[in-house]
């Protein structure tokens, strides 16, 4: 939630600054239906588990989907950052059973409740590509504390890249450039 909800905040970031992410919430997409069924599958796996070890072929698979969404909307400003981002935590994933793993100071820092039914990001033993996992927190008592990674840092500011590429004033004319 902590990685969705700082991308939700850049997407909103050129509000500040009055301007709008026209660019980012008007363009028409391809294939846009790959992201949204593997968010829709990690927010399932995540929540209520899977049949028997499918959990991590799952959480992997959705990766394969992110990517192949990246891959479809290169042309996009910022979105090779967020493939970026979505490739090192998937192969990070792969490598480690379907499982980011975390570093367990960050992991206690967060307050991550480790019985959960899919832990999608866990201390593992002896990871592979450690430093890639997830190595920081957004500490507990803070909303939305949870641990994050190197490739969820590169995924918002891709997110935040791609909403600034096509920002417009507010009440700008349609005509205008997006980057005016």
């Amino acid at each position: 939630m902590l990685v969705l909800a700082a991308c939700l905040i850049a997407v909103a970031s050129p509000l500040v600054l009055w301007r709008w992410p026209a660019g980012l919430l008007t363009r028409k997409w391809t294939l846009p239906i790959l992201v949204w069924v593997a968010l829709a599958t990690q927010i399932v796996i995540i929540e209520f588990g899977a049949p028997d070890g499918w959990a991590p072929v799952l959480h992997v698979a959705t990766y394969v989907l992110a990517i192949a969404f990246m891959w479809l909307n290169r042309q996009v400003r910022g979105v090779l950052v967020v493939g970026a981002g979505a490739f090192l935590n998937g192969i990070t994933i792969a490598l480690n059973g379907g499982v980011l793993p975390a570093r367990p100071e960050a992991v206690e820092a967060a307050g991550i409740d480790v019985d959960h039914a899919f832990v999608n990001a866990g201390v593992v033993d002896d990871p592979v590509l450690p430093w890639l996992g997830d190595v920081f927190a957004w500490p507990a008592p803070m909303p939305l504390a949870n641990t994050f990674s190197i490739g969820d840092i590169l995924i918002v500011l891709g997110v935040g890249l791609a909403a600034w590429a096509g920002a417009r004033r507010i009440g700008a004319p349609v005509s205008e450039p997006a980057n005016a």
